[in-house]
């Protein structure tokens, strides 16, 4: 983590802070099948991270609205989520124990997440066929392939299962290269959630900087094909994550891997 990073005054601090406590009451309508929804969920997460001080920059190809797409990208922290939903709202497939959490476990049953318990490989092709159900029904689901969090200078591979729920729908699947940078446009890791850390040290380093930038690239669309591993290649190939990486963080890391 850079020594260097622009912090905010403790009265900024507290009214910061203050922000994000009133902010929680709101984050379960977010999950509310209203009218307009997407345009809601979409402006609900910019809200949640304005409060962290952080700043979404979009390049790339223009967000497709299409009905029945998954959105896959590169996975660093819990911040993923609600960058990701400011851009491409949708379903998350999130880790199956986040249900059992208090409070952040009961917000995961409002938004119908889609569990995935990495741990038990047989239960994976029935969270498949719930993806390609998902797909099928014209939902937008979103997905981290690398399974797990990393610190946003290195990336793991992105594993092909999830991808088999694409080609079985035949849906298309839209890359996102998600970065985090300084204001000065340099990387940071200041958002990454690996290995030891603690969701609520993870906030307080985020809620003392004065500016994150979350920078995210909209790949071109891929058809899903027929090899859910070329798919799952070509998509890692646009997002720019490296495999082979040997850094490997603990993989009980992250809330929404």
């Amino acid at each position: 983590m850079p020594t260097d990073v622009e912090r905010l005054s403790p009265a900024e601090v507290a009214l910061r802070l203050a922000l994000v406590i009133l902010l929680l009451p709101v984050l379960p309508l977010l999950a509310l099948p209203i009218p307009g929804r997407a345009r809601f969920q979409r402006g609900g997460c910019r809200l949640v991270l304005r409060c962290f001080g952080v700043r979404v920059m979009t390049t790339g190809a223009p967000v497709r609205n299409l009905r029945g797409m998954l959105v896959v990208s590169a996975h660093m922290s819990w911040l993923d989520v609600f960058v990701v939903g400011a851009v491409c709202p949708g379903v998350f497939v999130a880790r199956a124990d986040l249900i059992s959490w208090p409070g952040i476990g009961a917000l995961a049953r409002l938004m119908r997440i889609i569990p995935i318990d990495r741990g038990n490989l047989r239960r994976l092709p029935a969270v498949v066929d719930t993806v390609a159900e998902r797909l099928r029904s014209g939902r937008t689901v979103v997905a981290f392939p690398e399974g797990t969090t990393w610190c946003g200078r290195t990336h793991g591979r992105f594993y092909p299962a999830l991808f088999q729920a694409a080609v079985d729908a035949a849906r298309p699947v839209q890359p996102l290269r998600l970065t985090y940078h300084h204001r000065d446009g340099s990387p940071s890791t200041l958002p990454a959630f690996v290995g030891d850390d603690t969701l609520l040290a993870s906030m307080r380093r985020l809620i003392t900087a004065r500016r994150v930038v979350a920078h995210v690239h909209v790949a071109s669309l891929q058809l899903p094909g027929t090899d859910r591993r070329a798919l799952a290649a070509r998509c890692q190939a646009l997002v720019g994550c490296r495999a082979g990486c040997r850094v490997r963080p603990n993989r009980q890391a992250c809330v929404f891997c």
